[in-house]
């Protein structure tokens, strides 16, 4: 008796299983069309705002617009001295793995989903926008839970648009970049606004830099 002929991958006695199916239909759509071409790079979204301000200063209105809150600093001594100031309203704090110790509030540490503040170091900022680029290995779970979030930012990290940002960082990618753009808010139960449904209800960027010194 012969042996039986191998079956087609995927294929078995009833025929094609729904992944060979749903590719099929895809390759018989694609038949005769022409290919597209790359667009190459993205031009990015710019809304309207005074050309010559700063990233920094085009940022800040961004982010203070979106119901963030903005701190300008001269240097790291001068975060440093503000943070401690800030902290002392606050029991504990939740702070990123990768924010400097010069830069770690003097408040005993806490697990992310009691502590009452949050702080975080962005990888940078994107000013058209005015979002935090935030890198998951400072630890998302301090970036989100905590009512409080603090986030430290260097002038210089501050980019005019969303692909100077991606460009800048493509070379040193995390598994996730999160893009915070103000507190969380929802209004999706009876169109009423509501801060901190999905994260942390106050969002406070504290720029660092001489671009920003007029604010320390």
């Amino acid at each position: 008796m012969s042996a039986p002929e191998a079956s087609a991958p995927g294929l078995g006695a009833r025929g094609p299983g729904p992944k060979e199916q749903i590719l099929a239909r895809v390759r018989d759509a694609l038949q005769g069309r022409a290919p597209v071409e790359a667009p190459g790079p993205f031009g990015s979204w710019r809304p309207p705002g005074p050309p010559a301000a700063s990233p920094p200063e085009r940022f800040a209105a961004m982010l203070e617009a979106a119901g963030g809150e903005v701190v300008r600093v001269r240097d790291e001594a001068g975060a440093r001295d503000w943070l401690a100031g800030f902290a002392v309203d606050f029991t504990a704090a939740a702070v990123g793995f990768t924010v400097p110790t010069a830069l770690r509030p003097a408040l005993p540490q806490a697990a992310p989903d009691v502590a009452p503040l949050g702080v975080s170091i962005a990888r940078g900022a994107i000013a058209e926008t005015g979002s935090l680029l935030l890198d998951a290995r400072d630890g998302r779970r301090a970036q989100l839970l905590p009512p409080t979030h603090v986030v430290l930012v260097r002038a210089p990290d501050v980019y005019a648009t969303f692909r100077d940002a991606m460009l800048a960082v493509r070379d040193d990618l995390p598994s996730a970049i999160g893009l915070h753009s103000g507190p969380s808010k929802s209004a999706d139960i009876g169109h009423i606004m509501v801060k901190g449904v999905h994260g942390p209800g106050r969002l406070i960027a504290v720029v660092i830099g001489q671009e920003a010194a007029s604010g320390a």
